[in-house]
């Protein structure tokens, strides 16, 4: 499996830039949706310690025109964001409790790459 590219200090998390980071929300929609409990709290033990160090990483780029490495990185920043709550308050389960299924709910502009 061909990994993503990441900056140098964060190369070891590129098994899980190429699970998780990918460039719609709707694409990290579907890898969530499929995840199970070990999947979260792999990525969750994997980036949490590390999330101050990414976002002063992210902090130094533009939004746009980020080198890919970075792009890279922030994808799965924003992965992590999204799936954290899985591990953190849903037991690890990839439904969130008590709640509509989330798949009812698509975004129109959801495919767009960041």
């Amino acid at each position: 499996m061909t990994h993503p590219t990441l900056p140098a200090p964060f190369a070891d998390l590129a098994p899980f830039a190429a699970q998780w980071a990918r460039p719609s929300e709707n694409a990290r929609s579907e890898i969530r949706w499929s995840a199970s409990k070990d999947d979260f709290k792999a990525l969750y033990d994997a980036m949490m310690p590390r999330l101050d160090d990414i976002l002063a990483l992210l902090s130094q780029h533009p939004a746009t025109g980020m080198p890919e490495d970075v792009h890279n990185l922030f994808l799965l920043a924003c992965a992590f964001a999204e799936a954290s709550p899985h591990h953190e308050l849903y037991g690890g389960s990839s439904a969130v409790p008590y709640s509509f299924d989330a798949r009812r709910f698509v975004r129109t502009d959801g495919d767009a790459a960041l």
